[in-house]
Order: structure tokens, then sequence, then C-alpha cells
């Protein structure tokens, strides 16, 4: 079995992962470090909760230790850019811990925070910055970062990014870096857009691909239950009290949505927060720190924080509303049974997100287990919406007996009809087998030969 010593990562390294507790390297860690250790531009495809930050972490500090050299002022030699500021928070927090005994300095800026003591961290020069595209790009102009001197770039979660517009800003700042530099490129996904965008950054890189998005952790339990909307509180509210429910996330599809839930929730007794884009920079901070030291163990959820929480012993997560897109229903539930836990996820379904309930179905390949505790209004009415099962088209039968309509006496098997009744086929006048053929075109009785 690969462990971290067979690697090749230096000693430092491995004695700081001792005492994180590391002592397997999970798939994405053992295939992605020895091709960075060798210098090679990287494609990484690998969700949230993959252990992908050590990945690129560990091979990018054993890189920067070995050859040391002063960091630039007013820039970095290792770049991180990262889609939001949980994210950015929680890989520089990783890269403190992975680094303890290498002496290498490091900082993290994104926006929602003062400026001026970022800008004194970049004028003296780091190692290892770790930023979000937009501030980093009003650093950029304002003159307080410069880019020459980045030797290797990451991309995390780049197409969060890309959903969130940041593309033309991070073409922006690789445009001042320098060619040489090794890049290496991570994503959950990759649409055509990003592999494009892949394409341009990436020279010869080389290819790893673990546990494709559609794939949910085989130690989550995942649960439907059919609800009416307007009850998704009061269930959500009787679901919690169950003392089996250690720390849990609950994901709104709105920040107005979110705000709204853990409201409720305080409101009958449980301790929670929301976290969202408008919420302050500190307010996010003391909500996710009272998150993980269990003060407030529930927190409510945009999916700003699908892939920006990293805190362990989340024993359940909460579909409140499901979605927009399937692709996001794995990242959320992939917040629990992580480091080889188990964990519980459960979804609300309101008749109108059925949609969205089949479209997660499809991606993930199986019908989640479900339960109904819709009104018998409701119930009644979502399946007097199914479609009604057609009875197959065709002939039917020949009619036999008294009824039948008999052959014309003295007609043979290949005896036809003549004349104007011929032309229309099928013994029919023209004008009703035009009609026929017209009704048969919207029945769809005539199709695409091609197809």
């Amino acid at each position: 079995m690969t462990d971290f010593t067979s690697l090749g990562l230096a000693e430092p390294l491995l004695r700081a992962l001792a005492q994180e507790g590391y002592a397997t390297p999970t798939p994405i860690q053992a295939q992605a470090i020895p091709l960075v250790l060798s210098g090679r531009d990287l494609l990484g495809i690998a969700q949230t909760g993959t252990g992908k930050t050590a990945a690129f972490a560990l091979p990018l500090l054993h890189h920067l230790a070995d050859r040391k050299a002063p960091a630039p002022r007013g820039g970095c030699r290792a770049l991180i850019l990262s889609p939001t500021r949980e994210l950015a928070s929680q890989i520089h927090d990783n890269i403190r811990a992975y680094g303890r005994f290498l002496g290498l300095s490091s900082t993290v800026i994104f926006g929602g925070v003062g400026a001026r003591p970022q800008v004194q961290a970049l004028s003296r020069g780091v190692d290892v910055l770790v930023a979000t595209p937009g501030r980093l790009l009003d650093h950029v102009q304002t003159g307080a970062a410069r880019l020459q001197g980045v030797e290797i770039l990451v991309l995390d979660e780049a197409d969060q990014m890309l959903d969130r517009g940041f593309w033309p800003a991070i073409r922006k700042l690789t445009g001042l870096m320098s060619k040489n530099r090794q890049t290496l490129f991570f994503s959950a996904t990759m649409p055509t857009e990003i592999a494009r965008i892949a394409d341009e950054l990436l020279k010869d890189p080389a290819k790893v691909s673990v546990t494709p998005v559609a794939s949910t952790a085989e130690r989550v339990e995942q649960r439907l239950i059919h609800i009416d909307a307007s009850q998704k509180r009061v269930l959500l509210a009787e679901l919690l009290r169950d003392s089996a429910i250690g720390r849990a996330l609950v994901f709104a599809r709105t920040k107005h949505g979110a705000d709204r839930v853990a409201k409720h929730l305080v409101a009958e007794g449980i301790n929670a927060h929301a976290i969202h884009g408008d919420r302050s920079q500190g307010q996010r901070e003391r909500a996710l720190a009272e998150f993980r030291n269990g003060r407030a163990p529930i927190l409510v959820a945009t999916d700003i924080a699908s892939r920006g929480i990293d805190v362990d012993g989340v024993t359940h997560v909460f579909q409140f509303d499901l979605p927009d897109t399937p692709e996001a229903y794995v990242h959320r539930i992939g917040r629990t049974a992580r480091a080889g836990a188990s964990g519980e996820a459960i979804a609300f379904c309101a008749p109108d997100e059925v949609v969205k309930l089949k479209a997660v179905e499809k991606l993930i390949a199986m019908k989640i287990p479900a339960e109904d505790r819709r009104s018998p209004a409701a119930r009644a009415e979502a399946e007097a919406a199914q479609p009604k099962k057609q009875p197959p088209r065709g002939r039917g039968p020949r009619p036999q007996g008294a009824g039948a309509s008999a052959r014309p006496q003295g007609a043979g098997p290949s005896a036809r009809p003549q004349g104007p009744a011929r032309r229309g086929g099928r013994g029919m006048p023209p004008a009703a087998a035009g009609a026929r053929k017209d009704r048969n075109w919207r029945d769809g009785d005539f199709r695409d030969s091609s197809r």
C-alpha cells in the first residue's frame, strides 16, 4: 500500500503530515503528487472531499523548500486562486499546517475586508499567496501586487470560477505571469468551456481523474422526503431535534431563503446561523467558528458553502431546496462522510421541484429512497398531473362474426378497388387519405428515417 514516505516528499512535510494524522494518501494525492514533483503541468478532475488540497499543496511546498529563493517584493513564488473567501481561508490554513517546519511565508487575500493589511503583506513578498481573483486583480491594478515572479500557479475549483464570472480577471492575471511557470488546474467537472480554458493555460499536462461528479460519497446514506413547500421549515425543525444529529449543514437556494430558515430555527430554540454572500466577512467567520466549535451546530448556507467549507464531524446535510444544477447536489452532500466517517443526506422535494429531482437521479444513476409527507390534496394533485398512459396505436384485431364487414362476394384475396377510389391509397378517396396522413403525422407515425 502506498504511503506518503514513498511519494518523495521532504522530511519536514512528512513530519507535519504525521502530526496532522495523515497516514495513507487518497487516490488523487497518490497520483498527482509524483507528477507535480516531476515538474509537469497537471489537469486534475476531482470533486470536493477527495483530498485535492494536499494533492497540490504538498508538492508545491516541497518545490519552494527545495529551491530556496527570496520571495519577490510585492509578489509571491506560488499563487493559488480560489473562487470563495471560505475556500481561500481553508487552503491557507492547510498551507500553514503542512508547511509548519519549512520556514516559508504565506498570506491570504480576498474581498470584504480592509485592503491595507493585504498591501503590507504583499509589499514584503510571500512564498505562497492564496487569493480570490477579484481582490488580487484590484491589488495588481493599484500596483500593490506584481506577478512576474510566480513559479507555480494553482487554479482550484476552476468550474466554480467560471460560474462566478472570474475568467476575465484570471486571464488578465495569467497574462502577467512568466510563461515558464508550472500550472496546476483542478476542477470538479469538465464542461466544454473549462476544457478549452485548460488547453489555453496548460502545457502538455499530465491528467488525473478520480471520483467523477456523478458519484456520491459511498458512506452517505441518502433520503428524500416529498413535502409541501409550506411545511418544509416545520419538518426541518422537527428533524433537527433528533439527538443523533451532531453538526448539520442546511442548504437553501437563495440568500433570503437561508435567512428565513435560520430565523425560524432560532425561534424554535435551535442554535443556527446563516452564511451567504450578503453577510460581512466578520459575520461569516463568526458563523463558521461557532459551527466548528459546536456552539451553533446548525449552519444554513447557500451554495457558496457547498465547496468552501471543510469541517470535520458534519453528520447530516439537509437540502432544504433542491439545487438548480444536479451537480450541486453531489457537492452539497460531499460535506458529510469525510475523513472516513459516515453521514446522512436528506433532501426535501416540493411539488414544483420534481423536475430538479429527476435531473439529480439521472446524474447519480440511482433512485433516492423516498417517503411522502405531502398533504392528501397535494398528493392527489400530483397524481392527477401525471401523464396518463395511452393505449398502443394500431389497427387492432379484425372484427369477426355477424358484425364484421364481409369481402364482396366473388372477390379473391387479390381483388382491389379500381378507378378513383384507388388514387387515395388503401381504398380511400384522396381527401380521406390526405386527412389520415395529416393525423398520423401529428401522432408521430411519420418519423425522420435518419434518426
